[in-house]
């Protein structure tokens, strides 16, 4: 596991180094390679961070103009790390330069919101945050029972009933994005031009077309093609044009 560790603390300087020499796409090689080192397990938990290793390697397609490989690095480094700042402005100005500009009249303001806030935490901290305010909710109900004194019996009660808010909250957050991180459902587009198709075949009627960097949902996938949504639009694409987040 140390001279794991070493190997790829080197490699990941070395990448730095390339990257810092403008040898993007070298760099590129080496954070995959990295990464692909980082999921094996037994290389599980160790530095560099994976969300560093795909944020750097965002950085290096987009500079090559892989626009598509560089949002799904992007992408997968807010997953690790959602308060990455600098993954998020890149991941922001990066899908700026999409040619599709496909707008969902169904994303209302507070569906979007919510989804950001789930966004903001990863699994685990929701899930602890969950857990804790589940304990102040105990304890909030235990000085409810005992406490005599008026003030305190009221504060218990307001305090317990905030705190299950809160944690059912969070437990619903925590739930969600282990669906999401589960199921994989969430993908970018990473062909130059696809067109979605009525049916799962060639010559099935064509609705609308997508370019490389366009996030879109997977409903059903069935042998080699996917049903697709992205905005109001819902088609058929083949599995080959894409990668799931």
């Amino acid at each position: 596991m140390k001279l794991l560790l070493i190997l790829l603390l080197a490699t990941f300087g070395e990448a730095n180094q390339q990257y810092a020499d403008g040898n993007y796409a070298e760099a590129a090689q080496m954070y995959e390679e990295i990464i692909a080192s980082s999921l094996s397990e037994a290389a599980h938990s160790i530095n560099p961070s994976l969300s560093e290793a795909y944020y750097n390697l965002g950085n290096a397609y987009f500079k090559q103009g892989e626009l598509a490989q560089a949002i799904l690095a992007y992408e997968r480094c807010l997953r690790l790390d959602p308060r990455n700042k600098d993954a998020k402005y890149n991941l922001a100005f990066a899908q700026s330069r999409i040619i599709d500009n496909i707008e969902d009249n169904q994303a209302y303001f507070v569906s979007s919101w919510l989804r950001a806030v789930r966004n903001s935490l990863r699994e685990t901290t929701w899930m602890w945050l969950s857990i804790s305010m589940f304990i102040l909710v105990l304890v909030g109900a235990l000085l409810f029972a005992l406490s005599k004194e008026q003030w305190l019996r009221k504060t218990a009660f307001y305090t317990a009933v905030a705190a299950l808010i809160i944690s059912i909250c969070a437990c619903a957050n925590a739930g969600s994005l282990h669906s999401r991180d589960t199921k994989r459902a969430e993908a970018i587009i990473t062909q130059g031009i696809v067109t979605a198709k009525a049916s799962p075949d060639r010559s099935g009627t064509e609705l609308f077309t997508l370019h490389e960097g366009t996030k879109v949902i997977i409903h059903e996938t069935l042998g080699d093609w996917c049903n697709i949504h992205v905005g109001n639009n819902i088609g058929w694409i083949k599995l080959s044009n894409l990668e799931r987040i």
